[in-house]
């Protein structure tokens, strides 16, 4: 086989291993947090009708989307985001709903990012919960309660979730009577904490000076609940000020349970995807330079399928989470036994026979054959590796010997296992 075929292609990779191990216990970790709010699991395709995220729908832009062709030539694009996914899922299957749906997912993303060769993978797993509801702010206390929860989860204690929305940004558009292209301009500039970028372009509209004070302002409305109150005073915009009373409002009840250390609010935080209509969020935590997180509300995408219902939901990006965790050198630990059996050659079946009581009892077990050039230490590489938590060698007709951390041995009764 021709060597470079062993080599991934841009912005992709293997994992394998202790990774791949403790991406699966984290990602289970999520999805348990999940289920433990009430959230039933739903499973999307991979790939979808370029349509269902076309820049109309407001998610990837088009360039970064993987697009290729069935045999009818119908355009296809793998699965960037889940939301919109979610969307026509909600608008195929419980448009006859008058009760909120809750539901979760995990999978696979794909972006086909130009910066991959700044090490920004094109493949990403993603976690997240929708709940389709009727708009109330007990529904985004509901779900940026879940996201705190789920970094919870993973052992983050040192993170922050800051809380925004889009809404206020969308008031003072209005009132200046700013279109699409100078709007995107703007939003780039300001998610960059560009104060010039953002006072030229204004000073090129000739924005009435209230306004653009506003405006300039938006990119330092950031930090504890302080920020709410400032953001008032700047104008009297209607949509602007329904936009921070809302968060003032949810920001008590996020304080109520206990949550304060965990928010901060960011009204200059405004989201590439173009479907969101309120609040928004992202995660941040030590070890990463971008979120982990990110979710918001989105009142208007699921009727772009035919289901006019509002809606708010997060995903987690579940490859920069562990990220973050390996740097902050937090051990990720599974609930599940772990044992390793080296035997000899005359214990065989005795290994055989002791791996499938404990694996019946839930245990996980693996046996290999003893090596005459292999070390206590090899093997205790190799269950590292493998993520075993025991190595225990087994002898025919002799005692079986637990091997400790420095490569010692403790005997062991296998009947006590």
């Amino acid at each position: 086989m021709k060597k470079d075929l062993l080599h991934t292609p841009e912005g992709v990779r293997d994992i394998y291993g202790e990774e791949c191990r403790e991406k699966t216990t984290i990602t289970g970790n999520l999805k348990g947090v999940c289920e433990r709010f009430g959230y039933s699991e739903v499973q999307t395709p991979s790939f979808e009708f370029f349509d269902v995220f076309s820049s109309e729908r407001g998610s990837v832009h088009s360039n970064e989307l993987f697009k290729f062709f069935d045999h009818h030539g119908n355009t296809l694009v793998l699965r960037p985001d889940f939301t919109p996914s979610v969307a026509r899922i909600a608008a195929k299957y419980f448009h006859e709903n008058n009760l909120p749906v809750k539901v979760y997912y995990s999978g696979n993303v794909f972006i086909n990012h130009e910066n991959a060769y700044r090490g920004q993978l094109k493949e990403n797993t993603s976690v997240g919960a929708e709940l389709i509801g009727n708009g109330d702010i007990d529904e985004d206390f509901e779900i940026i309660s879940m996201a705190i929860e789920c970094m919870k989860s993973v052992g983050l204690k040192n993170f922050q979730v800051e809380i925004g929305n889009v809404s206020f940004f969308k008031g003072l558009l209005k009132e200046a009577g700013i279109e699409a292209e100078d709007e995107a301009r703007l939003v780039a500039l300001i998610n960059k904490k560009n104060f010039f970028g953002v006072e030229e372009i204004l000073s090129e509209l000739s924005i009435d000076k209230k306004t653009a004070d506003a405006f300039l302002a938006i990119p330092a409305l950031f930090g504890n609940g302080d920020v709410l109150e400032k953001a008032k005073t700047l104008t009297g915009n209607k949509e602007c000020i329904e936009a921070v009373e809302r968060l003032s409002k949810l920001y008590e009840k996020l304080k109520d349970v206990g949550y304060e250390e965990y928010v901060s609010f960011d009204l200059g935080s405004l989201s590439d995807h173009e479907y969101y209509t309120g609040i928004i969020f992202k995660g941040f935590t030590f070890g990463t330079g971008v979120a982990i997180l990110s979710g918001g509300r989105y009142d208007n995408l699921i009727g772009q399928f035919g289901f006019g219902k509002p809606a708010t939901g997060f995903a987690i990006i579940v490859d920069r989470l562990l990220d973050a965790i390996k740097r902050q050198n937090i051990k990720v630990t599974s609930s599940e036994e772990s044992i390793l059996f080296i035997y000899d050659d005359d214990a065989l079946s005795k290994a055989e026979k002791l791996a499938f009581r404990l694996r019946s009892e839930g245990k996980r077990v693996g046996i290999i054959p003893k090596t005459p050039d292999a070390s206590n230490n090899d093997y205790l590489e190799y269950s590292g590796e493998w993520k075993f938590e025991k190595t225990i060698i087994l002898s025919g007709d002799k005692t079986s010997l637990l091997i400790n951390e420095d490569g010692t041995t403790t005997p062991v009764i296998t009947k006590e296992l």
